[in-house]
């Protein structure tokens, strides 16, 4: 049985629908990606599977039940728009949170000290929020969102105004939930981290979902247009090439051409080594940052 099972939602405002018809599973142990453009349907799909508000139409079960009130503590959620009290101490925030989820003080305690120590600030339980830089506040801001140890966890742009450092202690510790059974439904706007992080998705589109299954699998759907090649020397001649509809030179070295067909890749090669050796040819598949704005045919920012 899967932790998140979402079956035909419809949700509409008025003469306007938010969501239409949408469908997917989570399984234990799963980063599932929601992903569309500001206004596809996310952020409602999100407040509908927390409960905030009901579906129209359509069903989503927990463990194979509906929601109710005893479904509450095992749903985490980080928002997009942090909502942390800044005049607050840090301890009392949490440890109030936790207790709503059903959780004892003493518990809630043990797991904030254990989750401040992991993120290498223990010094922040008697801190105010306002007292933390922005990056900090975020992470205040996830352990809110866990603190209660969620089955089900939903994370709306969890690694946004995050520097390189924290995004990698973030989805490492994301890795860890999931790997410990947790299932995430994970939405961003950040292609390369839906890559690295879930195995399955959805792309959205006013409303509608537009694409769904495995990266892998829709990655077969889309054709590569792309062609790196690399050698010691210049490579002259590759905007000559039949099926070649741009290049464009690395600044590092190298070459990127936009192809006609994955075939043409060989041509290139073959183009290449007449000049001297080479030491990098790849054919890249699409990237879902690719994929995104092929299907849904506008910048996703």
């Amino acid at each position: 049985m899967n932790s998140l099972q979402v079956d035909k939602i419809i949700k509409n405002y008025g003469d306007k629908t938010a969501v239409s018809g949408l469908s997917f599973e989570v399984a234990a142990g799963e980063i599932y990606g929601l992903l569309g453009a500001n206004g596809a349907g996310k952020t409602t799909t999100m407040r509908m599977i927390l409960g905030l508000i009901l579906p129209d139409a359509g069903d989503i079960r927990y463990l194979g039940k509906p929601y109710s009130k005893e479904q509450l503590s095992m749903l985490g959620y980080l928002p997009e728009e942090r909502g942390m009290y800044p005049k607050i101490k840090v301890s009392d925030q949490i440890l109030y949170l936790a207790q709503l989820r059903g959780m004892s003080r003493k518990d809630a305690d043990q797991n904030l000290k254990r989750w401040l120590e992991k993120f290498q600030v223990p010094e922040y339980y008697n801190k105010k929020v306002e007292e933390l830089s922005k990056g900090n506040q975020q992470k205040i801001q996830f352990i809110a969102a866990v603190i209660h140890n969620p089955k089900i966890l939903i994370l709306d742009e969890a690694f946004s105004g995050l520097d390189p450092v924290n995004v990698e202690l973030l989805k490492t510790t994301v890795k860890e939930l999931r790997d410990g059974g947790t299932s995430i439904v994970f939405s961003t706007h950040r292609m390369e981290h839906v890559e690295e992080l879930c195995r399955n998705i959805t792309i959205m589109h006013k409303s509608n979902p537009v694409l769904q299954g495995s990266i892998k699998d829709i990655k077969t759907k889309f054709p590569k247009e792309r062609v790196i090649v690399a050698a010691e020397g210049k490579i002259e001649g590759l905007d000559t090439i039949p099926g070649v509809q741009r290049v464009v030179t690395h600044e590092h070295g190298g070459y990127e051409l936009r192809v006609d067909s994955p075939e043409v890749g060989q041509s290139i090669l073959k183009h290449a080594l007449v000049q001297g050796p080479v030491n990098r040819f790849e054919v890249l598949e699409p990237t879902l940052n690719e994929i995104f704005i092929k299907t849904v045919g506008e910048s996703h920012e």
